[in-house]
């Protein structure tokens, strides 16, 4: 399974900084939407839908994103960034959290399709505005890279106390701490070597994004996992050898990155 994860990271990542680099930005929003339509079947596939169902909300996301893009080239006077990135971080900070205490599992399938459209839309969003800056982006997503797999190994080396083991009994408070501790350092080296990559902002405000993004992300990797259990599967799907789903590979960005984008795009 580690090897599969290897290999698969090692194809998927060079393609996604090609894409990012090479793409103008019409190309690149199209491509990114083409894998948010990947991630809005396995959300749908996860609530169980019939199949027809599945194709009308893939359909109807694709419809989303299309009007975004159109309205946001149509109507550049009209601001449509900043509202859909703060409905997205109400989601995170208050409903989500929310959602986890209270163990919700009966959601009227109309609110878990909106739910889907404010996990993902926001997510596809922020990566199509900050191409405009591919170091920052790739900085950016680095923390939750770096968080992730900061967290897999100080959790299986010295994990004992549960994070949520009703939701995700593999995740620890060892495995948290550890991924705080190694992107503050992350950040520290990059302010150091590389500051020129961030916005002007003083080193504690930069800590403190970069530490609230990895809190973030891991309340989003928490939300899927409470998903998967509701729908009684393990992976959210079988489209990346060795990860599971794509929803298993983005769910710590998509609370993440919105709040990144909002906060940096006040900068440029």
């Amino acid at each position: 399974m580690l090897i599969k994860r290897v290999l698969s990271a090692l194809v998927i990542l060079p393609l996604f900084v090609a894409a990012l680099l090479l793409l103008t930005s019409a190309h690149w929003s199209l491509f990114l939407l083409l894998i948010l339509l990947m991630g809005a079947w396995e959300w749908a596939t996860l609530a169980h839908w019939p199949l027809w169902a599945i194709v009308l909300y893939v359909l109807g996301t694709a419809a989303c994103g299309l009007w975004i893009q159109w309205f946001n080239g149509a109507s550049p006077s009209i601001d449509v960034f900043t509202p859909t990135l703060l409905v997205s971080l109400f989601f995170w900070f208050v409903v989500a959290p929310l959602w986890l205490k209270r163990g919700w599992t009966r959601v009227h399938p109309l609110l878990l399709a909106l739910t889907g459209w404010v996990v993902l839309l926001p997510l596809w969003l922020s990566l199509v505005r900050l191409q405009s800056h591919p170091l920052l982006l790739l900085a950016i997503a680095a923390v939750i890279w770096i968080s992730d797999t900061a967290a897999y190994g100080c959790g299986k080396r010295w994990g004992k106390r549960k994070l949520a083991a009703h939701i995700s009994p593999g995740k620890t408070w060892e495995g948290f701490l550890g991924a705080m501790v190694a992107i503050s350092v992350y950040y520290g080296v990059l302010y150091v070597v590389y500051a020129s990559v961030w916005p002007p902002m003083s080193f504690g405000m930069g800590l403190g994004v970069v530490v609230l993004m990895g809190i973030l992300g891991v309340e989003g990797d928490l939300f899927e996992s409470w998903i998967k259990r509701v729908a009684g599967v393990k992976d959210s799907g079988f489209i990346l050898p060795g990860h599971g789903g794509l929803l298993d590979r983005i769910d710590a960005l998509c609370p993440s990155m919105p709040l990144a984008a909002l906060i940096f795009s006040s900068y440029y």
